[in-house]
């Protein structure tokens, strides 16, 4: 029985998120930092800045943003609309249209149209036609005024 005993391991679940996704009692309380102190992690070397506090987010943490195919495809849209200079760099850059970097762009959305066919719900499909259209008028229009 002691040989048994001594040769016995014992598994200990560390992760902070349940299979739901949800977190765990245990670590309800914690930072980031110290829930992963606890489990053993190393600690940075540099001090990290602190995320301000927001109203209504639990522990003043602010939640990421879950990134969607509706998103993903409106960045894409922003992007090529700041290549084709209908929208300012937020950066504040002024370089003027880059038309090659836009029909790129334009060709990478009209392929995951293609690719995404039947894979995507009505919205979705409507949002992606409805952008895909929009980016390939204005490049047109960009391009004759070139």
């Amino acid at each position: 029985m002691e040989e048994e005993n001594k040769r016995s391991f014992k598994v200990e679940d560390r992760r902070r998120f349940s299979s739901e996704g949800e977190l765990k009692p245990e670590h309800r309380g914690e930072e980031p930092q110290q829930a992963e102190a606890a489990a053993g992690a190393i600690q940075p070397s540099a001090p990290t800045q602190p995320t301000p506090p927001s109203a209504g987010s639990p522990r003043g943490v602010e939640a990421a943003h879950e990134v969607t195919f509706a998103s993903f495809m409106l960045g894409l849209s922003t992007q090529a609309l700041m290549l084709l200079g209908e929208i300012a760099d937020p950066q504040g850059e002024e370089t003027g249209p880059n038309l090659p970097a836009a029909q790129q762009l334009i060709d990478i959305v009209g392929m995951l149209q293609e690719k995404t066919r039947g894979n995507l719900d009505k919205d979705e499909g409507e949002l992606l036609e409805g952008i895909l259209f929009e980016l390939r008028m204005k490049y047109v229009e960009r391009a004759r005024r070139a």
